[in-house]
């Protein structure tokens, strides 16, 4: 087989096929992935660190590997991954000028198993400073562009990885999840993320975080984006596992997917936050989504946990626990001086962030035992449900802003929101630590991608991917960017 028929936006798995057998090397295929990388990123800047020298040395050993038999998971596939996973000798910067020149000595321990399945590392992907926004812009490599609309967002803070992902320049990107850094990416580039399990996946090795292992984290996960469910499941397979220290003893077995047709699913649809506008077109998306899972005889209703009401006081306690990682290590002065801040502006989410800044330890466990109640009420939902469907985010893809964080707004149907809203939908399955899928669902009418994420019990992350992926058999799923669909 001619190595150009193999497409650039081909299944991460139908290319592992092809150079399975033979019809295609790892070093044609890193090729070709480079050539659309020089063709289009300088336009995107979606990826911003390159291993070129060390990736043709993967590819050339891949293919020899290959020739004497063997067939690593991963063997030969070029990847990328986010700059704030680390990456042994390139640079994980978080966006940050005063960072810039930090070089991991080690891998992470996510690297360290694509790496031993055989994954061949391009480079990494770009952020926004301390990967704490909803774009990627930053000091240090500079702004990346949606390839649907060069005008807007790709989404953050993991918004080069699926900018790479949807433009062709990468089949599989690596990321990360506390606020939404994989799902919103994935829906505002029309593509497919994951954000796993808390414990499914080792969390080390993340800047800005906690590079050793630290089992008083909390919410941050590490997971897959992609352009087909099934090359989540693939990429999840690899990843998955116990945290440095505890393999010595503890296995993970994720079970299987709970149902294999659509039909036999039960989908719980959250009723919109009272309090919380969603744009029109994602709820008319989302509203064509259930029809079509109705078509296929799916069981769908209305539904959510027991005491969950509007989401406000969960939302609440998600933020407070959301705001004790993102300030861990922080100077006393800039957490009270942030603290401040927010509690001037009135609003009642915003204090509660400003709680969690200046929490104490006795703080944080009383938070552990109300989130833990809720955990509880989620286990006891899904005995009766599958799936809970609901939007992504709040809105498409946004235009580039400089405006300062905390003076952004969104105007939604006609409403302004603040821009931090954006973590809502989001926080609704990390609080409880379960996995969520982020799948597209269509476009909007000024040809935006849409996203919905699909969230699924815990420890049951191939749930809510298969369904993603039987949702896509009937609405599409990916679908290349106008401009992109050139060969190189």
């Amino acid at each position: 087989m001619d190595p150009l028929s193999i497409d650039a936006f081909t299944p991460a798995i139908a290319m592992l096929e092809a150079l399975h057998k033979r019809q295609v090397s790892a070093v044609e295929l890193l090729d070709l992935h480079l050539r659309r990388i020089e063709r289009f990123n300088p336009t995107l800047n979606a990826i911003v660190t390159f291993d070129v020298e060390h990736a043709r040395q993967a590819a050339f050993a891949a293919d020899e590997a290959r020739a004497q038999g063997e067939h690593g998971t991963l063997l030969g596939l070029p990847i990328t991954i986010k700059d704030t996973i680390d990456v042994k000798g390139l640079p994980g910067t978080a966006g940050v000028e005063r960072y810039k020149d930090r070089r991991p000595a080690h891998d992470a321990p996510l690297v360290a198993r694509v790496r031993a399945a055989g994954a061949v590392i391009i480079g990494k992907t770009n952020v926004p400073p301390y990967a704490g926004d909803w774009q990627s812009a930053n000091p240090v490599f500079g702004r990346t562009h949606n390839p649907w609309d060069l005008s807007r967002t790709p989404g953050g803070s993991t918004g080069g990885g699926a900018a790479a992902l949807s433009a062709g320049l990468t089949p599989l990107e690596f990321g990360s999840d506390i606020g939404g850094s994989i799902r919103i990416p994935s829906a505002f580039c029309g593509v497919f993320g994951h954000k796993p399990s808390e414990t499914a996946v080792p969390r080390s090795g993340h800047f800005p975080g906690t590079p050793l292992p630290n089992a008083a984290t909390v919410l941050s996960v590490l997971g897959p984006l992609a352009r087909d469910a099934n090359d989540l499941e693939l990429a999840l397979d690899v990843i998955a596992g116990p945290e440095v220290g505890e393999d010595t003893s503890w296995r993970l077995q994720l079970p299987p997917a709970r149902h294999e047709r659509l039909a036999d699913v039960r989908v719980a649809v959250l009723t919109p936050l009272p309090w919380l506008p969603v744009d029109a077109e994602i709820l008319t998306a989302q509203d064509a989504c259930i029809s079509a899972l109705r078509r296929s005889g799916c069981h769908v209703e209305t539904a959510a946990p027991e005491g969950f009401g509007d989401f406000g006081d969960w939302y609440e306690l998600y933020l407070k626990l959301l705001f004790v990682m993102m300030f861990v290590g922080e100077q006393d002065h800039k957490r009270r001086q942030q603290a401040d801040m927010m509690r001037l502006t009135g609003d009642r989410y915003l204090k509660a962030s400003a709680e969690g800044i200046m929490a104490g330890a006795s703080d944080y466990l009383i938070w552990h035992g109300q989130r833990e109640a809720y955990r509880a009420l989620w286990r006891a939902f899904f005995r009766e449900w599958d799936v809970v469907l609901s939007p992504a985010n709040i809105v498409p893809a946004f235009p580039h802003t400089d405006v300062p964080f905390q003076q952004r707004t969104l105007t939604i149907n006609g409403v302004s929101v603040p821009y931090s809203r954006q973590s809502a939908y989001a926080g609704i399955g990390t609080l409880a630590g379960q996995p969520a899928t982020a799948f597209p669902v269509g476009t909007t009418h000024t040809g935006l991608p849409i996203g919905l994420q699909a969230i699924g019990p815990y420890l049951e992350d191939y749930t809510p991917i298969r369904f993603a992926g039987l949702v896509a058999r009937e609405m599409g799923g990916f679908r290349r960017p106008p401009g992109y669909d050139e060969r190189f």
